[in-house]
């Protein structure tokens, strides 16, 4: 194996040398190391520093980034697992190479989920994080972490696969960003409902290629029936812009107010609040106490999500400014418009052009020309 020595946050590890063009088999990959996720590691070194977990197990380690970091940066005590026995091996280098107080496995991820319990439990796939979910929430003492690249299944592009996978209806919209965090969490909430347990969102995030879930597990049947409270839907009309959500398990037939067209449910999928405000805030007090990959763009999506309210989709306001074929003003007058008028208003921390509010469409269709 080709290796070379990186450097992320203030970890040096060993990572093998590939061809960026190789073709790999579908659902396999190389022992490999992809720095586009340097800013997720980023948010679970953060995370962990915070909630201070006593054992963490990252289940895919590949060449063993997140665990070594985790393991280096914060102290705690981690397992990296990988049931490539090459990948075992550099992670094994790696962590003697860091001194970190850790363990090394080799094994599939299912069963090892299935018979151990972690105070923090890890997923970061090579594609989607369905298959082992249910083990990851059986074997978590407290939060769970998740990573799904599979963006297109989760956001509606590829339908059929999201619908296989996560057990809900996607569809692809303006905000399919959003839709696909709400569609994971709403399957990751389903699927430890099962059990007795709850979720609690404390810091999840979309960016570029990735979902990213830091989750919270609670105890208790009341637990559990708060999450299924939270299960619910978007309904879109595919004829205008109007959308709406509501709570509930199963969809509604519902008729759209503004053009009276069906709408459309997407769904089940997570509504309400994605972020732990009170931890955030401690998050961002940390970032400059870490010597982190991407501190500058972690903290603009921090910053963002704490401002965003709990709604769960947002508009393209260049969208709606074609729909209603008017010249929009700068965005930020047209957040300062609708919220003089009294409305939530807000950026979205994963499209430059979304804007999240609780105004309707009649208020915010003649703010949109704000100067």
């Amino acid at each position: 194996m080709n290796l070379e020595m990186i450097e992320e946050g203030c970890t040096h590890v060993w990572v093998p040398r590939h061809d960026s063009s190789a073709a790999f088999p579908p659902g396999t990959a190389p022992v490999f190391y992809n720095p586009r996720m340097a800013i997720n590691r980023d948010a679970t070194v953060l995370v962990t520093s915070c909630t201070q977990p006593r054992t963490y197990l990252d289940a895919m380690g590949a060449s063993g980034i997140r665990g070594c970091r985790v393991g280096n940066e914060t102290g705690t005590t981690v397992t990296i697992n990988d049931r490539d026995p090459d990948a075992a091996r550099l992670i094994r280098h790696n962590c003697d190479s860091l001194g970190i107080n850790g363990t090394v496995t080799c094994r599939d991820a299912n069963a090892l989920m299935s018979e151990q319990p972690f105070d923090f439990v890890d997923l970061d796939p090579f594609g989607t994080p369905a298959p082992f979910i249910d083990a990851g929430i059986r074997s978590s003492v407290r939060m769970i972490g998740i990573t799904a690249t599979d963006t297109a299944p989760l956001c509606g592009a590829h339908l059929k696969a999201g619908i296989r996978r996560y057990m809900a209806r996607p569809m692809n919209t303006d905000y399919h960003a959003e839709v696909g965090l709400r569609i994971l969490l709403g399957y990751a909430a389903r699927m430890t409902a099962r059990y007795d347990r709850g979720i609690e969102p404390v810091f999840c995030f979309a960016h570029e290629h990735f979902v990213r879930l830091h989750l919270r597990l609670a105890r208790g049947t009341q637990s559990a029936d708060r999450t299924l409270g939270r299960i619910g839907y978007i309904y879109q009309c595919t004829a205008c812009p109007f959308r709406s959500e509501s709570a509930g398990m199963f969809p509604d037939t519902r008729m759209c107010p503004v053009c009276g067209v069906p709408l459309h449910p997407i769904g089940p999928l997570w509504t309400g609040a994605i972020q732990d405000h009170e931890l955030l805030a401690t998050i961002a007090d940390k970032i400059q106490e870490h010597l982190l990959a991407e501190p500058s763009a972690l903290e603009k999506i921090i910053g963002l999500c704490q401002g965003e309210p709990d709604i769960s989709f947002s508009y393209d306001y260049h969208h709606l400014a074609k729909k209603f074929r008017v010249s929009p003003g700068p965005i930020a007058a047209v957040l300062d418009a609708l919220r003089e008028e009294g409305y939530k208003a807000t950026r979205v921390h994963y499209s430059g052009y979304g804007i999240k509010t609780d105004a309707p469409l009649e208020v915010i269709q003649p703010n949109l020309t704000a100067q």
